[in-house]
């Protein structure tokens, strides 16, 4: 219940909502998991590792789509379709809603890195993130 009421108080104020509510409630989640410490380097780190893609395609990374910074819009390298900056300093309306992080840590770190992503790189990757100030 405590968490539904921090997630909607979230939600109307996302400006704010990476620095405290929504990554402090993931990285929670990932604590438990038995992840942590969490590092932006390593978030750093693991958004420019390059994985074979297979199937004759390039090597991708978190950076292919997204661009070396996050605070850029980026470019889906299959469709083209631009994507919005990630990190919050650049575009405060991302990042606001756990569900829809975690939807997008499936499906991305499956698609880059043909895998899920684990616990402490989910973490690793919101401290990066999260790193970048306006």
């Amino acid at each position: 219940m405590k968490r539904l009421a921090l997630l909607l108080a979230v939600a109307t104020a996302p400006a704010a909502a990476f620095s405290g509510g929504v990554a402090e409630g993931l990285l929670a989640d990932y604590r438990a998991a038995g992840a942590g410490p969490f590092s932006a380097n390593g978030g750093a780190e693991a958004w420019q590792r390059q994985v074979a893609a297979g199937n004759g395609e390039a090597p991708r990374s978190c950076a292919t789509c997204h661009g070396a910074d996050p605070r850029s819009a980026g470019r889906h390298a299959k469709t083209g379709k631009v994507i919005d900056p990630l990190a919050p300093a650049a575009n405060p309306a991302r990042l606001t809603d756990a569900a829809t992080i975690e939807k997008w840590f499936r499906r991305n770190c499956e698609w880059t890195w043909g895998r899920v992503c684990t616990p402490q790189e989910k973490g690793d990757f919101l401290s990066y993130l999260n790193s970048y100030r306006p």
